[in-house]
């Protein structure tokens, strides 16, 4: 007999909404008063921190005050992320024996699979990319990411159908150099979207109904679309009266102070490179890394890769960490060496005792 899930559209809402649907529908899940439970949902423009993140030290707040960008805060961790109308949110609320499996990264491959298949039926070649990734071509169209609460599965991701880089970008704390034009450019290289593949974005319907699809398939599931239970919506009322509050954005706050933008740069034979560095003063960690510069790399998607494994390294472990990494990923760089890289970083982390702090705007 086959499992019947259900399917709940909540259209386009405000971010605390979508927060609240959150909390109510894991609870929900968790005291098994709805099924397995497939959501599509939409952000208005909207910044979101991971759940022990400070908005201080992540986001531009001065550049989301002005242009109308709510600060949220979500139930699960994770890094700050921008959301917009134009990103098709996906997330699936299951049980452990209906995923068969406890490792997330084995959860994240299969579902993440099964999503690329779906997209793949819009006309483009989505692949999953460990962790969590679905790429076309190398550049990244959606992320996704989960955790087990108990024995419920929580899993997010998203499916750009339309892209704005640069906004993304400026919302987000990061160094001055990451809004050039060449950075932006670059970020542009490594994200796409729908619309950018195919002149225009599918409709809406069209992408949550392969999407569906593919997941159906995935776990021999009977889909059937509803409205949120009773049940759903009482739980949606008490969540939302706590999280649409600053109280709840403001969870965690810590002053930008602890948490300055680091920058360094050194000129090498292989070219100029230069490092931001969001670093975590009291933890002695580096919180995110950004390279860019005037060099050359192949694979292109080096240099992403890297500072997705440089996230949260400890000061005194970065130097390791950065030949570890070139140890494992072959790569031409003309000229340039991992040790370059651990140097320019290094040369960043010694100004970590004086007050340096940049914001963007």
């Amino acid at each position: 007999m086959r499992a019947v899930w259900q399917v709940i559209d909540t259209g386009l809402r405000p971010a605390a909404e979508n927060i609240a649907f959150n909390r109510a529908l894991l609870e929900a899940r968790c005291a098994d008063e709805i099924p397995d439970t497939l959501r599509f949902l939409r952000f208005e423009p909207s910044a979101l921190l991971g759940y022990h993140q400070s908005a201080a030290q992540e986001l531009a707040l001065d550049y989301c005050q002005r242009h109308d960008i709510t600060v949220q805060r979500r139930i699960t961790g994770g890094g700050a992320i921008y959301f917009d109308e134009h990103q098709l949110g996906w997330e699936l609320y299951l049980h452990r024996q209906t995923v068969g499996i406890a490792d997330m990264q084995a959860v994240a491959r299969r579902i993440c699979e099964a999503a690329a298949m779906g997209v793949r039926t819009l006309g483009v070649d989505a692949r999953f990319r460990p962790r969590n990734d679905i790429e076309v071509n190398g550049r990244k169209i959606s992320g996704s990411g989960g955790a087990f609460d108990g024995d419920i599965l929580m899993y997010q991701g998203t499916l750009l159908l339309r892209f704005d880089v640069e906004n993304m970008l400026r919302v987000l704390r990061i160094p001055a150099e990451k809004l050039q034009g060449k950075a932006i450019a670059s970020a542009r290289e490594r994200v796409t979207s729908l619309a950018a593949l195919l002149g225009d974005a599918p409709p809406l319907t069209r992408a949550m109904a392969s999407l569906r699809e593919a997941f159906r398939r995935e776990f021999n599931a009977d889909m059937r679309q509803v409205d949120a239970s009773a049940d759903v919506m009482a739980r949606f009322a008490v969540a939302l009266r706590a999280i649409d509050h600053p109280d709840w954005v403001n969870l965690h706050s810590r002053p930008a102070a602890d948490a300055p933008l680091l920058e360094g740069v050194g000129r090498f034979p292989g070219g100029l490179l230069r490092v931001g560095i969001a670093y975590d003063r009291r933890a002695r960690r580096i919180k995110q890394l950004w390279f860019s510069g005037d060099f050359f790399v192949s694979p292109a998607r080096t240099i992403v890769d890297l500072e997705t494994a440089l996230r949260n390294v400890a000061q005194g472990q970065l130097h390791a960490a950065i030949l570890s990494f070139f140890d494992a990923h072959p790569v031409d760089m003309l000229g340039l060496t991992p040790e370059n890289f651990a140097a320019v970083a290094q040369r960043a982390l010694a100004s970590a005792a004086a007050p340096l702090e940049t914001q963007n705007g």
